[in-house]
């Protein structure tokens, strides 16, 4: 039998960007925007099956590097203030194993002329499949990403 076990975990991470929250807000609300700024690794693959983004709606996504491993993230969104706030919960799994589930919490604060980005997920790493330094490594190139699309004048869709 497997041995069970969870590691709960938080991480929170900050940036400041040379948008105003009305931009970086619509980064996060389509398809099409977190399709250019949304993968966690350099020549991954990813694409939505599903994807609503509104309060009691989820998305349902597909990614992973080119030719390896195919992780599924599926998400449900429970509250949404426009250019403030996201608060979703969600779970990853591969290969029919459960390895994460979680809450995450997007703040989008006015900063000068720009916003400054808190992002704040609450999980639990299941059975050892997955862990959160490998989460915050993800999240940091998205969000260096991120920076890069708004920088671009890219980022809504």
């Amino acid at each position: 039998m497997t041995k069970r076990s969870v590691h709960p975990a938080t991480i929170v991470l900050e940036r400041a960007y040379e948008a105003s929250p009305e931009r970086v807000f619509a980064a996060w609300s389509t398809p099409e925007a977190l399709l250019r700024w949304g993968s966690p690794g350099d020549d991954w693959e990813m694409s939505y099956e599903r994807f609503e983004f509104r309060e009691g709606g989820g998305d349902l996504c597909r990614f992973g590097p080119k030719g390896g491993e195919v992780y599924v993230n599926e998400t449900r969104y429970f509250d949404i203030v426009p250019n403030e706030r996201i608060v979703s919960a969600g779970s990853m799994s591969s290969a029919g194993k459960r390895l994460f589930a979680g809450m995450l919490t997007v703040e989008f604060h006015p900063s000068g002329s720009g916003c400054r980005m808190v992002m704040t997920e609450q999980g639990v790493f299941l059975d050892g499949y997955d862990r959160p330094e490998n989460h915050e490594a993800g999240w940091n190139h998205m969000l260096d990403q991120l920076g890069d699309e708004l920088k671009r004048g890219r980022a809504a869709a």
